[in-house]
Parts: structure tokens; C-alpha cells; sequence
């Protein structure tokens, strides 16, 4: 395949370093207007949205227990917010207008408190007109550090997104194509990966933090040139390392990967033409003092287990083209409602442990994801799985999640598709 050559699924393309800063006590993000070299080297650049000059916006670093101070500025000629996705933070800054805040207005600024209470990998974003802010590049990797440092010679984050663009690298301006919408969302002509870093030793042990930053898109990955095992899933560290193969993220979701170096690590998303390259970290030396050894666990989250449901919800995802007819007022619904309304989709004591019951009675997937809160998914037989904050559900299909909805507050539930999100699929839950 040209390597310059747009396809509607993805691109072979390169690699190019965001801005990393280090942790500190106070950080100060500006989103405003940039230019980034989002295609390869020597082809056009791209006018688009980002934080601090750069998209995807400067890599956070803060430290699990302590208090995190962010200034967010707003240097756009329209309103803005941000969500800090995957936190369980206090209601009043998780960033979603007309639920937890006002609009930061052009040219103001708001401060954003918190105490992240889970080492891990999440990320930040815009959450008004999300599916337009969030496609134009307002995003960026939130790393909240481990009380011990883990034993790697590299932690590396990986973005991954795709843009919707002509061929010299200008934005199409078009995010509310009513077909998109209506189909599996707006899905860019252009994919890549930004990594942190642009080089690794054969023989290094790194931490490979992926997060899916797309409005819409599912990644199917495969990497090479590294071995090792999956060890978090959206932030939250398994109990043991699983065994590494082919993955698949939806919007939203992030993996971390522990690996040992053999060889240029290759990122790649599989498609039905076959492996096409995301990016690549480049092996340029090799490290001689590292000596092989077992992958141990990340030390563990501390959410307890959660306790036997006290009520049972079914949410069903209704609508979209070839979906059945629904009472929403909109191409999508939840339960015959589309759209934010003034009463939530339930109302739960704070501690109350609930199952819910996701049905996708639609043609397409649908990546649903719940604010404050982490979840457990259920397998097939009720056993307890994975802990996440962002569910993939396939059409036709049902998941069972359970929740101790233990963080008060009025919290957002929605497709985290972002075309699937502002053509219906948000509703709320209000804890208390």
C-alpha cells in the first residue's frame, strides 16, 4: 500500500513525540488553536484544537493520594470543558457542563481539585461538543504514578486517534453527518500513533500505556518486536498478568503492557486488508545489564469486592440505521429516551451495590462508559471479571456490569462512541 495513500480504515504512518511534562503540584492547560505534523514528515500539517501548543495536549503526571491542581484556561473563541476521564474524583470536577459545571467561557479559566485515588493510566478531554472538540484534538494522557516505581527501564504512553482529512492534512469540518451518526460514527481517513518516546534498547523491560483517544473508532492491535503480558485494563491492575495477544480497544479504554524488548516495537491495527502500522518506538541500542525475569503484578487497586446486588437495571441501546423504531427524539435512545433529560435513568443510595444488565439491540457496538465510578463486567456465568470504566458491547449482544455506586454526585452514563453520544445515547445517574 502507498504509504501516503488515505484509506477509510487506517494508514501506515510514523512516528512523532508529544510534549511530556514532569509531575507536579500545580499544572496550567490552555486549549487553544495549533498546528500539528499529524501525517508523516514532509507532508502537510493540520490546523486543529490541543492543549499548551500541541495535540495531543502535554502528558500529566500526578501522584495517587495526593491533591492534583489543574488550571484549565480557555483560549478558544467558543465555550469548553474537561473531563478527567477515569477518575474517581469529587462530582463537582469531573467536567461535564450542565450536570457538575458551568461552561469555562472564552477567555476564562477554571481550576480543577482533586485526589486521584487509583495509580494508573487515564487521560483528560474535552467533554463539551465533545464529538467536535475531542475529533479536533482536545485530548490528552492524565498518569497518576505508583506509590513505588515500577520496575521498567521505559514507561512509555501511547495515543491513538484518527482524523477525518483531505489529503494536505486540512480538517473536514463535518461532525454531525447525520449517516455517520446513524452507522458506527464518524470515523477518520487518517490514524497514527504518538508515543512519548521515539526509542528503546533490545533487552529493555517497558510499560506500554495505550490509550484510545478516537471520537469512534475500535482499535484491533497487534504488536511485534516486544513480548510480555497485559497488566491494567483502563487503569485498574489485574491481579496477574494475562497472557498478551491480539487486542481490541473501544473509545475510551486504555491496556497496560509490560514487555521485553527484541526488536522495534511495531503497533499495529489489524483491518480485513491486514496488519496496517500505527507507529513504531525504534530499537537502537541494546541493553546489556537487564537479565530476563517473571512479570510481576502492579501493585493492587484497593476497591473492595463488591458486594451482592441489591437491584437489577437494564439499560437497552435502541435505534440507529437498520436499528427498530424507538420513543427517543433522537437517532439513538436508551430505554425508548434520548438525550439528557431532568430525571436520571436511576436514582441509587450512596453504597448500594447494582447490576445492570447493557442490552445492544442495534446493528452497531457501543463502548459504555459511567463517570465516577469503576465497574465490574460479568462473564456469562455471573462470575466476577475485569473492573472498568468503559464496556464494549457488541450488537445484538448483552453485558452485565456491576456497580457499588459508592461516589455521590450526578454522574454521566453514556456511548462512549461520540457520534453515537450526541445523537442520543446519554443519560445520568444520580447517587446519593
Amino acid at each position: 500500500m502507498d504509504r501516503r495513500q488515505f484509506i477509510a480504515s487506517t494508514a501506515a504512518i510514523g512516528l512523532m513525540p508529544y510534549h511530556a511534562f514532569a509531575a507536579a503540584p500545580r499544572h496550567h492547560l490552555r486549549a487553544e488553536v495549533v498546528t500539528s505534523q499529524v501525517l508523516p514528515e514532509g507532508d502537510g500539517v493540520t490546523r486543529m484544537l490541543g492543549f499548551n501548543g500541541s495535540m495531543p495536549g502535554p502528558e500529566l503526571r500526578v501522584q495517587r493520594g495526593e491533591k492534583a491542581t489543574i488550571e484549565v484556561e480557555n483560549g478558544l473563541s467558543e465555550g469548553t470543558a474537561v473531563h478527567w476521564h477515569g477518575i474517581r474524583l469529587e462530582n463537582s470536577m469531573d467536567g461535564v457542563p450542565a450536570l457538575t459545571q458551568r461552561i469555562i467561557e472564552p477567555g476564562a479559566t477554571k481550576t480543577y481539585s482533586f485526589v486521584p485515588p487509583d495509580a494508573g493510566t487515564f487521560w483528560y478531554h474535552s467533554h463539551y461538543i465533545s464529538h467536535e472538540q475531542v475529533a479536533r484534538g482536545m485530548m490528552g494522557p492524565l498518569i497518576v504514578e505508583d506509590d513505588t516505581p515500577i520496575d521498567v527501564d521505559q514507561d512509555i504512553t501511547a495515543i491513538l486517534a484518527d482524523w477525518r482529512m483531505e489529503r494536505d492534512g486540512t480538517l473536514i469540518e463535518e461532525y454531525t453527518d447525520r449517516h455517520s451518526i446513524a452507522h458506527a460514527g464518524l470515523l477518520g481517513t487518517f490514524a497514527r500513533a504518538f508515543f512519548s518516546s521515539e526509542n528503546v534498547r533490545v533487552g529493555d523491560r517497558i510499560r506500554l500505556r495505550l490509550i484510545n483517544a478516537a471520537t469512534n473508532r475500535i482499535f484491533p492491535l497487534a504488536i511485534t518486536g516486544a513480548s510480555g503480558r497485559i497488566a491494567a485494563l483502563d487503569g485498574m491492575a489485574l491481579p496477574e498478568p494475562r497472557v498478551l495477544d491480539q487486542m481490541m480497544l473501544a473509545p475510551a479504554q486504555r491496556v497496560d503492557l509490560i514487555m521485553d524488548v527484541t526488536a522495534s516495537v511495531k503497533l499495529d491495527m489489524m483491518s480485513r486488508q491486514g496488519p496496517y502500522e500505527l507507529g513504531r518506538i525504534e530499537a537502537t541500542d541494546r541493553n546489556e545489564i537487564r537479565r530476563p525475569s517473571l512479570i510481576a503484578p502492579l501493585p493492587p487497586h484497593d476497591l473492595p469486592a463488591p458486594a451482592a446486588p441489591s437491584r437489577h437495571l437494564t439499560m437497552r441501546m435502541m435505534g440507529g440505521a437498520m436499528g427498530g423504531r424507538h420513543g427517543g427524539d433522537n437517532i439513538w435512545a436508551f430505554n425508548d429516551v434520548s438525550d439528557m433529560q431532568a430525571e436520571p435513568f436511576a436514582a441509587i443510595q450512596r453504597g448500594e451495590t447494582a447490576k445492570i444488565t447493557l442490552v445492544n439491540e442495534t446493528s452497531f457496538p457501543h463502548g459504555i462508559h459511567l463517570h465516577g465510578h469503576h465497574f465490574y463486567e460479568l462473564s456469562d456465568d455471573g462470575s466476577v471479571g475485569d473492573l472498568r470504566d468503559t464496556t464494549l458491547v457488541f450488537p445484538n449482544q448483552s453485558r452485565d456490569i456491576l456497580c457499588t455506586f459508592d461516589n455521590p454526585g450526578k454522574w454521566m452514563l453514556h456511548c462512549h462512541m461520540l457520534s453515537h453520544a450526541v445523537g442520543g445515547m446519554r443519560t445520568w445517574v444520580d447517587v446519593g
